[in-house]
């Protein structure tokens, strides 16, 4: 079993929220994305806070360039290893 993760970085919680459960369906991944709150470095207000989707792929399929215009749709990106 592979220790594979992908990390979405989307612009705030709204987006992240609506992303994690759009990537449950488009892609049926089984287990449920983590959402977790990135703030940015010397930034004290919340408002100003990046969202990551971490996405456990144990299997290996799914396909980075789809996860990266799945990202994109929602103005994010995903993270390189």
């Amino acid at each position: 079993m592979s220790d594979v993760r992908h990390v979405l970085v989307l612009p705030d919680r709204d987006a992240a929220e609506e992303a994690a459960e759009a990537l449950t369906e488009r892609f049926a991944v089984t287990e449920e994305p983590q959402l977790v709150r990135d703030a940015l470095a010397g930034e004290d207000d919340a408002e100003d806070a990046q969202w990551l989707l971490v996405v456990e792929d144990a299997q290996e399929r799914l396909d980075p360039a789809a996860l990266d215009e799945f990202a994109a749709e929602w103005e994010g990106w995903r993270e390189e290893p």
